[in-house]
């Protein structure tokens, strides 16, 4: 007799549901369970109480979040730098798979492919003591060239306008080669025959990328740029604190609302404002990728995630 219900589909299925077991866990475990520590943002945390047994104080966290002057800062630094992100590395990306797409040489792209993934397997620790010694005024290698050519140093680490460019570079060079395997993968499944047919047709190599490869190249951008989208106000924290540690010279162009709550738990010991930054974050996070979502949906529901 045919098994039915959730208990008669879970042990015919209980094989598949074992192997999805640890992600559900590590989810459940990682991402729901912390959500209870979102009361500390409605809370005058102390450590007697502890999270639970603190007095509650309503919005005075969010209150004082705002009133500080530095919400709009951290959100505005927040949301731009993700969007050049997005911008910048999805174009880079798509077009470093298309060259390596179009690469003559078998052997010639495999080093290249290799060359621009290592990248990704480095520290942000690492890549900002290269930065430091790149960027050092007194003896950093940009300087040291500066002055050899009788030029005046630049100091790079005191002025906050050159750092906008520079975390773009970095992460750019950083994410390529990453980004361009995702891309070049999509690529790849393209049905080669729609190549075929448009070179028989007299199509060059252009025509064929913005006619054949761009198009089909479209539901996968979408994709990632929505993934993307859905963090546009989540900072990578990793880059932003490597790069640039705690030179307050800089926080005006460089700070973002996870570097903002860093600082406000292990400076001011403030938790209850970091909980209502954190807070802030993840609704701002969720309100972005619907309207996202429902913008692309409006567009064509078949390239929408939900």
């Amino acid at each position: 007799m045919k098994q039915r219900g959730f208990w008669g589909y879970a042990l015919q299925n209980k094989t598949l549901l074992l192997m999805l077991a640890p992600a559900v866990l590590f989810f459940i475990l990682f991402a729901y369970v912390p959500m209870a520590g979102i009361v500390l943002a409605f809370k005058q945390y102390n450590n007697t109480g502890g999270i639970f047994g603190s007095p509650w104080n309503g919005i005075s966290n969010f209150r004082f979040f705002f009133e500080s002057g530095n919400a709009w800062m951290v959100t505005r630094n927040t949301a731009l730098y993700n969007i050049a992100f997005i911008i910048v590395n999805n174009v880079l990306q798509i077009a470093a798979a298309i060259l390596l797409f179009e690469a003559v040489g078998k052997w010639f792209r495999k080093f290249s492919q290799t060359m621009l993934f290592l990248p990704y397997f480095i520290s942000w620790v690492v890549v900002g003591a290269i930065a430091y010694n790149l960027f050092n005024y007194d003896v950093g290698t940009l300087n040291v060239m500066l002055k050899a050519i009788g030029m005046e140093p630049v100091d790079i680490y005191n002025t906050p306008s050159y750092w906008p460019v520079i975390l773009v570079l970095v992460s750019a060079w950083k994410t390529l080669g990453y980004g361009s395997v995702m891309y070049l993968a999509a690529i790849t499944g393209i049905d080669n025959e729609m190549y075929e047919a448009a070179e028989i047709d007299g199509a060059n190599v252009f025509q064929r990328i913005w006619h054949i490869t761009l198009p089909n190249l479209f539901p996968t951008v979408i994709i990632l740029v929505l993934l993307a989208v859905g963090n546009i106000f989540r900072g990578d924290f990793g880059m932003f604190y490597n790069m640039v540690g705690t030179n307050g010279l800089l926080f005006s162009s460089t700070d973002v609302i996870d570097t903002f709550v860093f600082r406000s738990l292990t400076t001011s010991n403030e938790i209850g404002l970091s909980a209502a930054a954190g807070f802030y974050q993840s609704v701002l996070g969720f309100a972005t990728i619907l309207l996202a979502n429902y913008a692309v949906r409006k567009y064509d529901k078949d390239h929408a995630l939900f």
